[in-house]
């Protein structure tokens, strides 16, 4: 059963993980950050989205912008010792650990995320599609959220709203555009090993193609 969302906001920032020193953004959202403003919408363990297209309807542009970053990342392995042993202390301070770093960021973005869901095995006997494809659209219509979506880190909150055109969408120029290898999503088959998906990324005239990507990790 698919779903039409448009999203739109200020700024957004997909970051690159081949980027070390800054963060640089893709061109376009990711599938994985598409999927992840549906979810923030509605989720529930007895189903999947699956990203279908996102098209694209602004002209792409970038901007510079210095944000104030953590630079430190906390273990697991830190945080299981601290609650073994509270008297350990390998907590980030915030105040002590903050640095300025530039960011090249994407600016007044709007897209239409198309998208269906599949039922897993962790449905129960109520659930069915139709209840859960109910549930989504008056969520997206009220404008509720479990948490508040984002474009790519939450300093960039995401407007949206359920597609309203009888219409398709349509994206912001004709002809195709290589976007290069982009970040697909990431492989959580395997808990202890969690692996980035990456698929080669293209648009044709302003729309993202996504329902049968070649992915590689």
């Amino acid at each position: 059963m698919p779903v039409k969302l448009e999203v739109w906001g200020d700024y957004a920032l997909f970051t690159r993980p081949e980027m070390k020193a800054e963060r640089v953004s893709y061109d376009v959202m990711t599938p994985s950050a598409a999927r992840g403003i549906l979810e923030a919408i509605f989720w529930h363990p007895g189903m999947r989205w699956c990203i279908d297209s996102i098209t694209v309807m602004n002209p792409i542009r970038f901007t510079n912008v210095r944000r104030n970053e953590v630079k430190s990342v906390i273990s697991g392995r830190n945080i299981r010792d601290m609650m073994e042993n509270p008297a350990k202390d390998s907590a980030i301070y915030t105040s002590q650990d903050i640095q300025q770093r530039a960011s090249m960021v994407l600016r007044d973005v709007r897209y239409v995320i198309e998208a269906h869901f599949e039922m897993t095995k962790n449905q129960s006997p109520e659930d069915n599609p139709a209840k859960f494809l109910s549930m989504f659209n008056r969520r997206a219509e009220k404008g509720q959220y479990y948490h508040h979506p984002y474009f790519g880190t939450r300093e960039f909150p995401v407007n949206f709203q359920l597609w309203s055109g009888e219409v398709s969408p349509i994206g912001f120029e004709e002809g195709e555009r290589d976007l290069g290898y982009m970040l697909y999503d990431m492989d959580f088959s395997d808990a202890t090993n969690i692996k980035p998906l990456f698929f080669r990324a293209k648009l044709n005239s302003g729309v993202l193609d996504t329902t049968a990507p070649e992915v590689f990790a």
